[in-house]
């Protein structure tokens, strides 16, 4: 029973972090709220923006710097999606330009793959949001995204002066930092590097230009369900990823039928907060764990206002279209990445 509870427990980095918790759970209350009372659609770009900043811990040495970053590359990623959902070809090549850089950040180390997951997330986010409210502009999305991240900034540097530190951190060397990332970037082979970053491109840009073709309402189901099933790992075997395929759906069915069967938006709110605390107080160390976390999360703040959860075939369609798509995609990858190693096994033994 010990080992057990161990496993459940300890899959996260460390003791819980209730500091940065609090600091999620608040950062994102004060805009759902004010969303609550005044039915303005701006304020989940805040919300959304006070989660993405609420990832780093603001403790740590480059805590702020990372919380400023993420805040001001997710609000610039917000934007160029919404303004990319106007054009069925901006969509394409902005998609497809995440999701090779998305691939570019998984090869530098786990800590820069997480960014460009929130990155790319927010990109979903800003074409699926397209339309559904009185918002048509993306320099106010961006501004609202970044409002919501200078929230939570504030609030970190009071738990930073409650601990006694400098309100911001010496600034780290960016040459020894660069000598860490080039050391995570050549563990990884070329060839599958290039092979991932294909999958990632071609799939990311499907999504996208789908998404924008049909006018899919909601969208962002469809391109984070794309981004969640990006994360599987063949490993030769190919009925564990169709294992882990099925998970990712299966997230999304739970999910939409904790939203159809409250179909509330005070109580949607009063049950994502308690959850977001959680979620950033045990926050995954793990990659793919994380990735979970983080598009869970983002799905809910942005449903939190809802009033058509009665819709949810259609959010349930976008899943299995998305997961459908990356599937098909990885398997055709790896199809390739397959016929290139027996090609090249060949070769050696001609030689």
């Amino acid at each position: 029973m010990k080992n057990v509870l161990r496993q459940i427990i300890g899959w996260h980095a460390g003791p819980p972090a209730w500091g940065p918790a609090v600091v999620a759970g608040v950062g994102c209350a004060l805009p759902l709220l004010l969303g609550l009372l005044s039915g303005h659609p701006g304020f989940l770009w805040a919300s959304a923006g006070a989660f993405q900043a609420a990832q780093p811990n603001p403790l740590h040495r480059f805590g702020m710097l990372r919380m400023l970053l993420l805040t001001l590359l997710g609000a610039c990623s917000a934007g160029l999606g919404f303004w990319a959902a106007t054009h069925p070809l901006i969509s394409l090549s902005m998609f497809a330009i995440f999701g090779a850089m998305l691939a570019w950040l998984q090869r530098l180390g786990s800590e820069a793959g997480k960014l460009g997951v929130g990155l790319t997330v927010c990109l979903c986010l800003g074409q699926g949001q397209f339309g559904l409210g009185n918002l048509d502009n993306p320099y106010a999305v961006a501004m609202l995204f970044t409002l919501g991240g200078l929230w939570v900034m504030l609030l970190a540097f009071g738990l930073r002066g409650l601990h006694g530190l400098r309100m911001w951190p010496y600034m780290p060397r960016f040459v020894s930092l660069f000598k860490v990332l080039k050391r995570h970037a050549q563990r990884l082979p070329e060839q599958r590097w290039r092979l991932h970053a294909l999958r990632c491109a071609l799939t990311c840009a499907a999504g996208g230009l789908i998404v924008n073709l049909a006018q899919l309402p909601r969208g962002y189901w469809l391109t984070i369900a794309v981004i969640g099933t990006l994360q599987l790992e063949f490993k030769g075997s190919l009925v564990r990823a169709l294992q882990s395929g099925m998970g990712s759906l299966c997230a999304a069915v739970l999910l939409i039928y904790f939203g159809h069967s409250l179909q509330s938006p005070p109580l949607m709110v009063a049950t994502i907060l308690p959850l977001i605390t959680l979620s950033r107080a045990f926050q995954a160390h793990n990659y793919g764990l994380f990735v979970l976390q983080v598009t869970l999360s983002f799905v809910l703040l942005a449903e939190s206002l809802s009033k058509d959860w009665h819709l949810a075939q259609l959010r349930l369609l976008n899943c299995l279209i998305g997961v459908v798509l990356a599937m098909s995609v990885a398997l055709i990858i790896y199809g390739i990445e397959q016929w290139l190693l027996r090609r090249q096994e060949k070769a050696a033994s001609a030689l």
